[in-house]
């Protein structure tokens, strides 16, 4: 059976070839990569310039909101809710931070209910972090999300075109889920999930996923063993 073309209409939609060839669709992908904002690319995990003045602004931002916290007193806790609220991306109803803490960003940050952190919290949120309902962070813990390439030339300072000094840095997401507490001095790299109900022990860096249930400790931190009931406490009598 012979084919019959359309030699006008096939006129038409030869040039498409062109229009789509490899090079062309190359650059496509290079001018919107273009197009996405420096924060557009931190918060996706991709190489971002740390120096870009929209980034600069938002953590300027963030550094007035935590100075103004960490300046308070015990007398002031309604002014420091209003501003942790202020400052993180978005957070359960009850919560609590010991001053000091710093963020980068803080509107990277999003936690749950009844998250209570001791003194000298550290948050890196790069990428976003997220926290769920009725953690615990004991004092000194640092939950950092950046990570910077490993070969020198990748990761050494760089001079823009008005002179200022930048690197070129990516970020991975860190979650930890419900019932987890952090231990003093616990370092959360970029990248981890903690499991809900685990214990992460104190000096611990978290490089790798925590599965939930479990007590965890070490440079780099492991798996120790399960919680099961045996580790239950006999609870006082509670009136309400």
């Amino acid at each position: 059976m012979a084919i019959h073309h359309d030699k006008k209409a096939y006129g038409k939609l030869a040039p498409l070839s062109e229009d789509f060839s490899e090079d062309k669709l190359l650059k496509m992908v290079e001018k919107i990569e273009n197009e996405k904002t420096e924060y557009e690319k931190m918060i996706n995990g991709e190489l971002y310039n740390a120096g870009d003045s929209e980034l600069s602004a938002k953590r300027k931002r963030a550094r007035q909101l935590f100075k103004e916290f960490n300046d308070t007193t015990e007398d002031e806790s309604e002014k420091r809710y209003k501003i942790a609220c202020e400052l993180l991306g978005s957070h359960g109803k009850f919560f609590y931070f010991e001053p000091p803490f710093r963020f980068d960003y803080g509107i990277n940050t999003h936690i749950g209910e009844d998250v209570f952190a001791n003194f000298n919290l550290t948050i890196l949120d790069c990428a976003p972090v997220k926290i769920g309902n009725q953690v615990f962070i004991g004092p000194n813990v640092t939950i950092a999300t950046p990570v910077h390439p490993l070969l020198a030339c990748d990761r050494n300072m760089r001079v823009a075109k008005d002179g200022s000094k930048f690197d070129y840095e990516y970020a991975k997401p860190i979650t930890i889920e419900d019932n987890v507490w952090l231990a003093s001095n616990v370092t959360v790299c970029g990248g981890v999930t903690i499991g809900h109900d685990s214990v992460i022990g104190a000096g611990s860096v978290v490089t790798k996923d925590i599965p939930a249930g479990v007590l965890a400790a070490g440079v780099p931190c492991k798996v120790i063993r399960e919680l099961t009931l045996e580790d239950k406490m006999k609870m006082p009598k509670e009136s309400y």
